[in-house]
Formats: C-alpha cells, sequence, structure tokens
C-alpha cells in the first residue's frame, strides 16, 4: 500500500499528498470487511440471563420487599467499586457508538463493524446491571442516579468541558480503541477475581473474552493503517498513548475510585504498561520498522522516552503500594490483636 497518492501538475510534475480520512477509510474497508469476517467465525454468542443468579433474588421496597443494605452486598468494597465502575463505563455505550460512527462512518464493512461492536457492548451492561441488582451486591437506587449522572454528561474527549485530548482524525479513534479495549480486558478480568464469587467471575471471563476479540479487530485495521500511512500512524499512537484516560474518567469520583482500583490491583499503571501498551507496541513492531521518515523517526524516538518516563512512574506506583500494603496489614494485626485481648 502506498502511504501518499500523487497529483500530476500542469508541468507534468507529480506531487505527493497525504491520504485524507475518507481515503484512509476507503483504502483500509477490505481490512475491515476481512477483520469482521473473522470476528464472526470467532465470537460466541451467549446470553446475559446464564450469568446471573435469578434464585438469589428478591423483591425491593416498592415491590412488597425491603430496600437494599449494605450487609447484602457480599463481594469487597474493591470489588463493589470496580464493579460499579467497569458498569457505568459500559452505560455510556450510545456516546461511543457515535464517537465510532462519526469516526469510520455507517458504510460498508465499517457500518457493518460498528452495529456489530454495539449490540455486543450492549451485552455486556446488560449482564452487569442484571447480576448486580439481583444478588444485591451495590445500592441499585446509586447505581442508577449515578448512571443518569454518566449518561447525561456522555463521552466527549475535548468536549463539552471534557479536557482530555479529543480525536482529530480516523486514525486517533482507532488508535484509541485498540488500547482501550485491551485495558477494558484487563480491568475486567481482575475484578472478575477480585470479587471471589463464581458466577461473578465466569461473567466477567466471559466480557473480557469479548472485549479482547474487539481489540483484535482494531490492532488489525491498526496494523494496516501503519502499512498505509506510518508517520500518521505514529502521530496518532504517541498522541493517544501521552494523554491517555479510560473512557470512564467523567464518572463521579472517577479518580478516588481508580487509586482504589489501582491499589487493589486491578488496573494500574504498571498494568497499562506490561498489558496493554508494550503487547500492542509489539505486534505493531513500532521499534522495528524501517519505513517511519523524518517526522515519524522523531516521534517514534520521543514514544520511546514517554515508555521509559512511564517505567519509572509505574516503579515508584509499586513501591508505593508495596508501602501502603504493608502500613495497612499492620494496622489490621492491631486491631485483631486489640479485639482478641478484650475481655469476653
Amino acid at each position: 500500500m502506498a502511504t501518499t497518492t500523487t497529483t500530476t501538475t500542469a508541468d507534468g510534475g507529480q506531487l505527493a499528498r497525504t491520504l485524507t480520512d475518507v481515503e484512509l477509510l476507503r483504502e483500509l474497508e477490505p481490512v475491515a470487511e476481512a477483520g469482521l469476517n473473522q470476528h464472526l467465525a470467532t465470537t460466541k454468542d451467549w446470553s446475559p440471563h446464564d450469568y446471573v443468579p435469578w434464585s438469589d433474588g428478591a423483591n425491593y421496597a416498592a415491590a412488597g420487599g425491603r430496600e437494599w443494605d449494605v450487609d447484602d452486598s457480599g463481594i469487597s468494597d474493591l470489588a463493589r467499586v470496580a464493579m460499579i465502575t467497569n458498569l457505568l463505563t459500559e452505560d455510556n455505550l450510545p456516546s461511543y457508538h457515535r464517537a465510532i460512527a462519526e469516526s469510520f462512518t455507517v458504510d460498508d464493512a465499517w457500518g457493518a463493524w460498528v452495529n456489530r461492536w454495539t449490540v455486543e457492548e450492549n451485552r455486556h451492561g446488560t449482564a452487569l446491571r442484571d447480576y448486580l441488582v439481583v444478588t444485591r451486591a451495590v445500592d441499585p437506587v446509586e447505581l442508577e442516579r449515578a448512571r443518569m449522572l454518566q449518561v447525561t454528561a456522555g463521552f466527549s474527549p475535548g468536549q463539552q468541558g471534557q479536557g482530555t485530548v479529543g480525536p482529530e482524525s480516523m486514525l486517533d479513534t482507532l488508535v484509541y480503541v485498540t488500547f482501550q479495549e485491551l485495558a477494558t480486558r484487563v480491568s475486567h478480568r481482575n475484578t472478575g477475581r477480585a470479587c471471589d464469587e463464581p458466577i461473578a467471575d465466569q461473567l466477567l471471563k466471559r466480557v473480557s473474552a469479548d472485549e479482547n476479540l474487539h481489540m483484535i479487530f482494531y490492532r488489525g485495521v491498526g496494523a494496516a493503517a501503519l502499512d498505509l500511512s506510518p508517520d500518521r500512524a505514529i502521530r496518532a499512537i504517541c498522541r493517544i498513548l501521552s494523554s491517555f484516560q479510560m473512557p470512564g474518567f467523567s464518572i463521579p469520583n472517577f479518580r478516588r475510585n481508580a487509586v482504589k482500583i489501582a491499589v487493589g490491583g486491578i488496573y494500574d499503571l504498571r498494568q497499562h504498561l506490561d498489558e496493554v501498551i508494550m503487547p500492542v507496541l509489539r505486534y505493531w513492531r513500532i521499534f522495528e520498522r524501517d519505513d517511519f521518515t523524518g517526522e515519524g523517526l522523531r516521534l517514534r524516538d520521543e514514544l520511546a522516552v514517554f515508555i521509559a518516563y512511564t517505567e519509572v512512574e509505574a516503579d515508584r506506583f509499586d513501591e508505593s503500594k508495596a508501602r501502603y500494603l504493608e502500613r495497612d496489614a499492620r494496622k489490621a494485626q492491631r486491631l485483631s490483636a486489640r479485639s482478641s485481648s478484650q475481655p469476653v
């Protein structure tokens, strides 16, 4: 594939020009079609109701039962925070659908993919909400209030007061969703383990498998985009990675809960680097490619610096996390000793 097209001038000369987004989409459409066909052949259909322990359910007050109480929850505080964060992230699907439809269009294979991706993602939110409400793992009233706030805020990076970097091209969107889908897979899988409950673990294992297949689609198109326009693609990679945020950044109390999730080992900077960033960059052979030119080479050098910096920051976080967990363990031991010394 050529990285540029040429235009003949009046004197018979040739001028190279960068492909537009429309031209990129047209060139990448066969890759998207092949990726969609591979996805449909690989994915396994499943039903949300199969991952909900309905017999554990009981009516809430409006239906003659009782309201939720924190003692009803059978999962830890960490698992509860992570489950709510994951679900509220999934809830913003209308905004995500709009964003990728605007970037990729709804034509031909692109439109077929956008719609297939959307219907699969919608299943995740349905299953997670049913599980949480039926098992009384979380406060359903607070959950609904948070959903209203989250979906009302929407997902519009770089717009509507959301100060993150917004996409400037379809390549920005493509790069973002590649890393984001893999990050979401890691988060869901570790949340399932944190729940320490077999049905929740199976549900989140199923959801994370979907997210992985979504990542494979985007990663494959991203590889083709790098072959087609390497300098533009590396610009998008640098731009997105240097400002990356998970799509749930607009959730109320997201920053505070993200710290809990990181300390709890569900998703932290070390995992972001080792399990998300580096596997994708290795697949794309970013540091082995020989097709970058001046600007692309400079950006690749900047990316290497960014990775080295992130490595240092991940080490610092690991050290801080270890100290925090040691203090927390000592505190728990003191409380346990104090409690056992009390007369019965």
